[in-house]
């Protein structure tokens, strides 16, 4: 079974006897693991991580809570492990911006292949592109340069198109809300105007030029690629 590259885990896990088995299993696959128990210590190191397995049952704080200031602060894939699995829970941890749901107790060998499923789809992983350029299908965005190609020639974009592009190149095939996109790319989704969103969003798919490849998942949000 092909592996993905080892990457940088932050293991927020209150259980000793749950975030041993994990850290021991991660770091067979040569991973770099780093575990923390509590959600105060998660901020520390959160800047470091390339992928974050989160616990939502901590001691001193609600697990949703930390996934919804981590996606106000962070893109880091964020696989959340716990023993919470009523459907409105799950709903509720990928609306929040999970980029995966295990509910405990899971086998080892299927967290493993989760893991390397996300490192694989987000692009976490070092060595694969150069850092900072997202390929998907003939589409590339440099986010370092702020340019996009299609079929290798350049389009512009205004300001506001590219950061929507890149909110979105930074999750490839994953679904980003309205909700996110508004933070990331206005600073507030209270205080921008919700309507242009939709509006930028039509030009930029004018603009790409590939029909189906920026969906947007009803009452939900939007996804960059197939």
């Amino acid at each position: 079974m092909r592996h993905a590259l080892p990457v940088r885990v932050l293991v927020v896990e209150d259980d000793d006897g749950v975030a041993g088995a994990v850290v021991d299993a991660l770091g067979t696959q040569g991973h770099d693991v780093r575990r923390v128990a509590r959600a105060v210590e998660v901020w520390a190191h959160v800047r470091d991580a390339d992928l974050v397995l989160l616990d939502l049952g901590l001691p001193d704080a609600d697990g949703m809570d930390v996934l919804r200031r981590l996606r106000r602060i962070a893109t880091t894939p964020v696989l959340v492990l716990t023993a919470r699995d009523g459907e409105r829970d799950v709903v509720r941890g990928l609306r929040l911006g999970a980029d995966d749901y295990l509910v405990k107790p899971v086998r080892l060998r299927e967290l493993l292949a989760r893991v390397d499923a996300v490192v694989r789809r987000t692009g976490a992983a070092a060595g694969g592109a150069p850092a900072g350029l997202v390929e998907i299908e003939d589409v590339c965005v440099d986010l370092a340069a702020r340019r996009a190609t299609v079929a290798g020639q350049e389009i512009a974009l205004t300001a506001k198109e590219f950061e929507i592009l890149a909110a979105l190149a930074r999750r490839p095939g994953a679904a980003v809300s309205r909700q996110q996109l508004l933070d990331e790319v206005w600073g507030d989704a209270y205080l921008a105007v919700s309507r242009s969103l939709d509006v930028h969003l039509a030009s930029l798919r004018q603009k790409l030029g590939r029909p189906g490849l920026l969906a947007t998942i009803r009452g939900f949000g939007y996804r960059l690629g197939r």
